[in-house]
């Protein structure tokens, strides 16, 4: 879709009183408004947490808030036909919904098994660290509260690769479990920690091909069940892309133009992100972990970053057809596993440069167009008082991205602290067309080609940073401003 938006309409903290499908129903009309295209909805499915989950410690696949179990029937974002509705209510404001799916590993399991395992070196993987040896481990889900419904399928130790405790020992360790589909792990991509297919929980097996047809009638069933138009796969950098690329293939025999982005997250690290679209065979997007990881150091740096080279080593740039773009998420912000958020103060520098670019596909992260605060614990056991600010120049961005962020595109990326570029404009449309100016230092001024076809024309800041008007001259030249630590969107006065 051209000049697409997708926002992350949830973040860790989220609200947990069930009530986060009806605020989303309710929102879908503004969000519309704004030009946001598509909403990446958290994990529907009940977590082994109950109410505390997040859904990314799933535990039953086809328990959308239905049935009681672990606690609870409705998931910490509402009942099943609160997150049909908001589905609807998205569909009919002309926004797809993409639903996260986690297909690493299972949590909470209800009873436990007598498994044979091999402990392997958490630092390498590949190494065992004892002779097989037989453990007490949560691997068998019979889900009891469900009772069979939609699915019949019971998941026991041969469904999985590894588990991390043993009840019987009460020992926290990654064991490998030794079952008719091998004794060590998959392959995958990543040869972080010798092999990286172990993250969490028990880890699912997919050598076994039972395994392989359960998870594909779970994706019919969610489809037909639920009606979304793309899914957002959660961890993929833990699990072996033969089978990414079968439940692709298979979801898009059912669906063709079904949208799927991928979390393999590696920030600075292309040439592993690169790897990853040539084992899957570019079957899907990518968020852009590069370009994050390059945004969060700008952020942090100042006027010392060298803002020319903003786009170095990013996805978007080697490969911008399959980048998802981004300023941070779930597991970015703060207190958060992959700490790292971009700072304030840049947050609107960084949005211009993902939404009013051509290439790249932009994903808006919750906190930055509502605003949030939480409590929580540290990695140093201290409890801190977090509040995150909306970005105040979000809503004109993703304004200026719809109306007039379109056309040819010219760079003027020549200036370690203020860069720009401009958008021609749809050759139809002489409303369109945009100046971009940024600056991580001081005032900054940039002379710039905007088109021919402007000249004459009257532009002015859209986001009102700077006052004065600016003309372009017969050749569709002029000079832009912007403030120092700012961006000024420039646009036709009409």
């Amino acid at each position: 879709m051209l000049n697409g938006i997708m926002i992350q309409f949830f973040h860790w903290y989220s609200r947990d009183n069930g009530s986060l499908w009806n605020y989303l129903k309710d929102e879908a009309p503004r969000l519309a408004g704004l030009g946001v295209t598509a909403v990446w909805l958290p994990p529907a499915s009940k977590g082994s947490l109950g109410m505390e989950s997040r859904g990314y410690d799933v535990y039953d696949l086809y328990d959308l808030g239905e049935f009681d179990q672990k606690g609870t029937v409705e998931t910490r974002y509402g009942s099943k036909d609160e997150y049909l509705a908001c589905i609807k209510a998205l569909q009919e404001n002309g926004i797809t919904a993409i639903a996260d799916i986690v297909l690493n590993h299972k949590g909470g399991a209800d009873e436990t098994q007598k498994v044979w395992v091999k402990k392997v070196d958490p630092e390498n993987r590949n190494e065992f660290i004892s002779d097989r040896y037989e453990i007490e481990a949560y691997t068998k889900f019979t889900f009891p509260g469900r009772n069979k419904k939609y699915s019949d399928f019971i998941w026991d130790s041969q469904c999985f690769s590894g588990v991390d405790y043993d009840e019987q020992t009460k020992e926290t360790a990654i064991f490998s479990i030794q079952n008719e589909y091998g004794d060590g792990w998959e392959e995958v991509i990543d040869v972080e920690k010798g092999n990286f297919d172990y993250l969490m929980c028990a880890d699912i097996e997919y050598r076994n091909p039972a395994v392989r047809d359960e998870i594909k009638n779970w994706g019919k069933w969610y489809l037909e069940t639920t009606g979304f138009h793309g899914i957002r796969l959660d961890a993929i950098k833990h699990i072996s892309p033969r089978f990414i690329i079968e439940f692709i293939d298979y979801m898009r025999s059912l669906k063709n133009d079904l949208f799927v982005v991928g979390e393999y997250w590696a920030p600075g690290d292309l040439p592993l992100l690169k790897r990853y679209i040539e084992a899957t065979e570019g079957r899907m997007t990518l968020f852009d972990a590069s370009l994050h990881h390059n945004l969060y150091a700008a952020s942090q740096q100042g006027k010392d970053y060298n803002m020319a080279a903003i786009f170095d080593g990013s996805l978007v740039q080697e490969v911008p057809d399959l980048a998802v773009t981004l300023i941070d998420n779930h597991d970015t912000q703060p207190l958060q596993a992959l700490e790292a958020p971009v700072n304030p103060w840049f947050k609107g520098l960084a949005y211009a440069l993902i939404l009013l670019r051509e290439k790249g596909y932009p994903c808006v992260f919750y906190p930055d167009l509502y605003g949030t605060s939480y409590k929580d614990k540290g990695k140093d056991g201290n409890e801190y008082e977090i509040n995150m600010p909306k970005c105040d120049a979000l809503e004109g961005l993703l304004k200026a991205r719809k109306e007039f962020a379109y056309g040819y595109q010219r760079d003027y990326f020549d200036h370690p602290n203020c860069v720009g570029w401009t958008r021609e404009g749809k050759e139809d449309d002489d409303k369109t067309g945009c100046a971009v100016l940024l600056s991580n230092g001081e005032d900054g001024f940039k002379h710039m080609e905007i088109g021919a076809r402007h000249t004459g024309k009257t532009f002015y800041d859209y986001l009102g940073h700077v006052q004065e008007e600016v003309h372009i001259a017969e050749n569709g030249w002029a000079e832009f401003k912007t403030k120092g630590g700012s961006v000024s969107v420039w646009v036709q006065r009409i």
